[in-house]
């Protein structure tokens, strides 16, 4: 038994009938020469790699009353044929298709009495190839996690499984008992207040350090519900979701961040503001004021062991500059816009948030997003940002699943009420594969986001030429 940290447990308490939390990964397999695809095979496979999989042995246990934050424990009944099912790709089975069955799949939460995650097997694609859904709980994993795991069950090209998997297999336990829960729900409660005055002194310090650094910085940040425009895109959310995906060459966002001396996020970032730019242009409706994005960043310290479960994120905020006409000079504004965001950060600290999250009260951050959600207040003030943008570097090297070879894989986070567009971005070999979700209560077609990420690569390896000539 184990419990959530206060960021994990966050993720599930803002949930409601309109907010979903989980993630979306979407892998395409090609099938080895010689082999031959079976349902029950693949889903004895991934039966046999669950002891590799620690989180998606675990279901979430809720502490009477709400005295504390939810506890994990190894589900007892775990029941594969729930967690893993197909689905059929209708005619002729391409990647409109394909995005069309994963937003019926994103549609629905996950059931939070089992452990938290689906992997779907979508049939019908052509040449074989064999698509992969997972609907995995923003609780369960983030984005580095979730690589983690990755790279847990599915092993480098022509390299034999990993040595983990010769590890013993994982024990169910039973369900702690009410007085156990409340016991040490208050136990662990007197040990965080230890910690509350000099968190309480922390944040004190390093929210003046933030304010010093705001009055001298020569890049202006926006502030995240203060500055943001309100747009088509910013409102109450629906239940239903949108899925969208596309491939863009690494090569080309490599050479663009190489000869800009920018980063890679930097890139993505332009893409989506400039699609944006175009987006809104075409329908009268580009605010004066640039859009605002929500940057998620992994706090993990380097050289750790790699995370397989729970969540270290902060958010960055950074204007995405789409009040400037020209591409380059967009692309150096979000640069510098992300620089000074960035210090502004590390001044604040990275892990300030996840720590106060420790305190979050269960039932009230529970009552209150559901008020809020049913309320459609986001149609009533100011998008706290208007899109959401991330990009996780992926495996650099071929990946390997039984009978078959990785060729691609796409992921997408959760939208939140007010901001209706996540767009993010996962490397694997020779491509930054983007998954976009919507809500097509705001956006009927995300297509229209990955065609204009296109034609904004496009536009900027063009006038890479042109500064080149």
């Amino acid at each position: 038994m184990e419990r959530l940290a206060g960021i994990d447990a966050l993720l599930l308490y803002v949930e409601n009938p309109t907010v979903h939390m989980h993630t979306i990964k979407v892998i395409g397999i090609d099938p080895l020469e010689g082999t031959a695809y079976s349902f029950e095979q693949l889903k004895a496979a991934i039966g046999a790699r669950l002891h590799l999989l620690p989180p998606f042995r675990r279901r979430v246990v809720e502490v009477p009353f709400g005295l504390h934050h939810p506890v994990w424990v190894n589900d007892s009944d775990l029941d594969l044929d729930h967690h893993v099912r197909r689905a059929e790709v209708p005619a002729p089975g391409g990647p409109r298709e394909i995005d069309a069955v994963v937003s019926e799949i994103a549609s629905v939460p996950l059931d939070r009495s089992r452990p938290l995650w689906e992997l779907w097997v979508l049939e019908g694609p052509p040449h074989g190839r064999i698509v992969i859904v997972g609907k995995i709980h923003h609780a369960v994993a983030d984005g580095v996690a979730v690589s983690g795991l990755l790279a847990n069950v599915l092993t480098p090209a022509d390299d034999t499984l990993a040595a983990s998997a010769r590890e013993a297999a994982w024990r169910p336990e039973p369900l702690p008992s009410r007085g156990r829960l409340l016991r040490d729900a208050m136990r662990d409660h007197l040990r965080q207040m230890r910690h509350l005055p000099g968190l309480t002194r922390e944040s004190i310090r390093n929210l003046l350090a933030v304010a010093r650094s705001r009055r001298k910085a020569a890049v202006r940040l926006p502030r995240p519900l203060l500055d943001a425009p309100s747009t088509s895109l910013n409102g109450a959310l629906g239940s239903r979701r949108s899925f969208a995906s596309t491939a863009l060459a690494l090569a080309d966002v490599q050479r663009i961040r190489t000869a800009f001396g920018v980063t890679f996020n930097d890139v993505l970032l332009a893409l989506v503001a400039s699609t944006l730019r175009t987006y809104l242009s075409a329908r009268g409706e580009l605010p004066a004021r640039p859009l605002l994005a929500e940057v998620p960043v992994a706090t993990d310290r380097p050289g750790l062991t790699p995370r397989l479960a729970g969540n270290r994120l902060s958010n960055i905020f950074t204007s995405l500059a789409t009040d400037v006409v020209d591409p380059v000079a967009r692309l150096r504004a979000i640069h510098d816009s992300m620089q000074a965001a960035k210090v502004l950060h590390d001044l604040l600290g990275p892990d300030l948030y996840r720590e106060w999250s420790e305190y979050a009260p269960p039932r009230l951050v529970a009552w209150w997003m559901r008020l809020y959600s049913r309320l459609r207040m986001a149609d009533r003030h100011r998008p706290p940002v208007n899109v959401i943008v991330s990009c996780v570097p992926g495996p650099r090297e071929p990946l390997e699943w039984p009978a078959g070879r990785l060729a691609a894989i796409y992921s997408v986070g959760p939208i939140i009420e007010g901001a209706a567009l996540n767009v993010t971005g996962w490397s694997y070999l020779d491509h930054l594969y983007v998954g976009v979700l919507s809500c097509p209560d705001l956006l009927s077609d995300p297509h229209v986001i990955t065609n204009g990420l296109h034609q904004a690569l496009a536009e900027l390896c063009t006038a890479l030429h042109n500064v080149a000539a």
